[in-house]
């Protein structure tokens, strides 16, 4: 018998090789069970995901939440719960991405799809944050006045400067991910509160989980999902993965203790304010149209105080907002240009800055009706995303990037859903305020 019959099957890993388990395969056991963690180590993987929720859950979520109670009390939850799975299909994908690229995402879209795809992308999360910081700047200033009192304008101003102040800090995203985890854990344990102070019919609530879309409703339709299905949200979860070093090895951990969480809260959160809208004003068929107006969802759960929880809970997603917001528009498209692909990069602390001074400028040209500005900016939004949740599912389903974690086929099933939602709603945005 030759040499290369006797040692065809061997392996250098016992009870590895020819007709029994790869070394690959054992590799990979035995490094799960290596990694196995304790409950507060995998705490400590909590982070980008939040920071997508924290994202997700700004002014313009809770303002339209809002309004969708008070207008149609329960009959939109469907929209919530619609967008917060797919939601989790684009967090996911977006991660496992994170994790496999060797560089950012737009860098590797660049490899993958041409360098004209990647400036594309950063572009496209650019004007996208362009019209989230519309709702962080008015939200901001209109949640410090109500607390404070005073013009809105100027504590705009007031509360554009301080996030400007945090986001000149060195290792800014570290910084940033622990502010925005602790108040994402705080505006949930107030709205789960006043949901059930409220006490609303829980059982009319069950009936709005069956899709249907009232007359006149399609425009808060709309920008509740450009809110809850956040996918330029989504996009940056990868940015925050790889600074955060995450392997191929933690991704079940994280996936557990992050990107459901981080994902699903802020849905929980955004059906709790429809509930408790619809509850206290929904009675009266009387949308919410200023500020004041958002305010009264509160008024009954909370007596004398409850403008200053509605003040407080208004000014912490917007701030929350607003911190990510600019932080991942100045990343990506610096990323776009070719400058640098993390927060701490010279053009995405300039490009951040231009983005907080547009939420400032079109505060100052708009001042006549903020709360119907917010909706609109909002709905604005699902004409961008159709481009980023194209690129996501395709990137994640590049066998030469992604190897076995590539997409599986019902997470590209989500995904095309998700897609297709999106894109028909920006086709019927476009007609209506076209018409």
């Amino acid at each position: 018998m030759s040499d290369e019959t006797r040692t065809r099957h061997t392996s250098t890993t016992p009870g590895t090789g020819y007709g029994r388990v790869s070394t690959q395969t054992m590799r990979k056991i035995v490094d799960s069970h290596a990694t196995r963690r304790t409950f507060w180590q995998q705490l400590a993987l909590i982070g980008p995901a939040f920071v997508a929720g924290a994202w997700q859950f700004g002014p313009g979520n809770l303002t339209t939440a809002v309004q969708a109670g008070s207008a149609f009390q329960y009959t939109l939850i469907w929209v919530i719960v619609v967008s917060t799975i797919l939601m989790i299909f684009l967090t996911d994908m977006s991660v496992r991405l994170g994790i496999k690229t060797p560089v950012s995402l737009i860098s590797s879209i660049k490899e993958h799809l041409g360098g004209w795809v990647g400036v594309v992308a950063g572009v496209g999360v650019f004007l996208i944050t362009l019209c989230f910081s519309v709702g962080n700047a008015v939200g901001a200033g209109l949640g410090l006045s109500m607390l404070f009192g005073g013009n809105p304008i100027m504590w705009t101003v007031v509360c554009t400067v301080a996030v400007a102040a945090v986001l000149l800090i060195r290792n800014v995203y570290r910084v940033i991910e622990k502010i925005l985890v602790v108040i994402v854990a705080v505006l949930a344990a107030v709205f789960i509160i006043s949901a059930f102070i409220s006490r609303p019919d829980w059982g009319h609530a069950a009936s709005g989980l069956l899709p249907t879309a009232p007359g006149g409703s399609w425009l808060l339709i709309v920008a509740l999902v450009g809110t809850n299905f956040s996918i330029n949200a989504a996009f940056y979860t990868s940015y925050g993965t790889k600074e955060r070093k995450r392997t191929e090895a933690e991704c079940r951990d994280v996936t557990m203790v992050d990107t459901i969480p981080g994902i699903v809260a802020p849905g929980i959160m955004t059906a709790l304010v429809i509930i408790v809208a619809a509850a206290v004003l929904g009675q009266t068929g009387e949308t919410a149209t200023t500020i004041v107006g958002l305010a009264g969802v509160f008024k009954p759960v909370a007596g004398a105080v409850g403008s200053t929880i509605f003040a407080l809970g208004f000014f912490g997603a917007a701030f929350s907002s607003m911190i990510a917001n600019a932080t991942a528009g100045g990343t990506m498209l610096s990323d776009g240009l070719g400058q640098g692909s993390t927060s701490n990069s010279r053009a995405a602390k300039i490009i951040s800055g231009i983005i907080l001074a547009f939420g400032i400028a079109v505060t100052l040209t708009f001042q006549s009706s903020p709360i119907q500005l917010i909706v609109v900016a909002q709905a604005c939004t699902v004409f961008v995303s159709p481009i980023l949740a194209v690129l996501i599912i395709v990137m994640a389903n590049r066998r030469r990037l992604m190897a076995e974690m590539r997409n599986k086929w019902w997470q590209n099933v989500a995904g095309v859903v998700g897609l297709v939602a999106v894109l028909a709603l920006s086709v019927r945005l476009a007609v209506r305020l076209l018409s």
